[in-house]
């Protein structure tokens, strides 16, 4: 599979968490499975290969779950609300897909969705994690000294609030570039030099930018709107993030590929975001990191 075939999966792990719109405060990882709400049912399949192109996603209809082509690294970034890179794993756990059909139980609701992912992690993995706090190289999402040069999006249609919504996210991609759907209006796109965003709030907009360099970018703007973005990217720096995304998440690439980026800028969104009236700041944060103490490549029998 190509480095660009690769993107479509690379990005998508960093956008599923925040579709669940559960609080940043993840359950503590210090807590026993029997302590979790667990799915009724679940299987867990290893993913058919793809090499030319890939699709995958994210469908929580009624009660049923589905998720599909994902590593054991993005299971645990969702079930933990983190980002990949906030992992310590073995490299397998980024480089092995699996597909997820399960259902919540009568009663649960969508908001539990991560709690019985990591029960069911813990019980078909054979999970075992543990959480420390490090601090990180970060990039700080921030708005510029003359403001933003765009402005929010008119609020978008309200759904039924009697009926819980559909989670529908999905991703495709192909050497000419990737697209992923996040449901509610809220998409992004990369290809021909291009990075496009639709109707998104900035702190996904960091999450997306996070998949494209060397450390986390953290949403520091305070703007609480969504918004249209569009960041043109200089050639040479096109080829680096599509390297850096597969790098991030794990994905082993030959020396040559590498190679892009050694001569690419060690800040590829700086000047685009600069355009829109934003700015990405170099510093230090603390940041959760949750360490695999140990896992089965093969989970046990559905």
């Amino acid at each position: 599979m190509t480095t660009r075939c690769l993107l479509a999966f690379v990005l998508l792990s960093a956008t599923l968490t925040a579709s669940f719109d559960v609080a940043q405060d993840a359950p503590s990882a210090s807590r026993g499975a029997q302590s979790r709400p667990e799915f009724e049912v679940a299987s867990v399949r290893s993913s058919s290969d793809q090499p030319n192109q890939v699709s995958v996603g994210l469908r929580i209809t009624g009660s049923q779950l589905r998720v599909s082509y994902l590593s054991l690294r993005d299971y645990i970034a969702m079930a933990y609300n983190l980002r990949p890179n906030q992992i310590t794993a073995p490299d397998w756990t980024a480089q092995q897909r699996y597909d997820i059909v399960a259902t919540i139980p009568a009663g649960g609701s969508m908001t539990q969705v991560p709690e019985m992912l990591q029960s069911l992690l813990a019980d078909r993995f054979r999970l075992v994690i543990h959480r420390e706090r490090k601090e990180f190289p970060v990039y700080a999402l921030t708005v510029g000294k003359n403001g933003p040069k765009i402005s929010p999006l008119p609020p978008a249609a309200e759904t039924d609030p009697g009926k819980p919504p559909a989670v529908n996210v999905a991703a495709s991609g192909t050497g000419n570039g990737v697209a992923v759907d996040l449901g509610g209006g809220s998409s992004f796109s990369l290809g021909n030099n291009k990075l496009e965003a639709r109707r998104m709030t900035m702190a996904q907009f960091a999450d997306v930018l996070t998949r494209f360099v060397d450390r986390p970018v953290l949403d520091m703007t305070q703007l609480t709107g969504q918004y249209n973005l569009t960041l043109d990217i200089a050639p040479e720096d096109y080829t680096a993030i599509l390297v850096r995304s597969a790098v991030n998440q794990g994905v082993s690439l030959p020396a040559q590929a590498l190679r892009a980026l050694d001569t690419a800028s060690g800040n590829p969104f700086g000047p685009p975001l600069q355009q829109l009236g934003f700015a990405l700041d170099a510093r230090l944060a603390p940041l959760d990191v949750i360490v695999v103490d140990s896992a089965m490549k093969t989970p046990t029998d559905n």
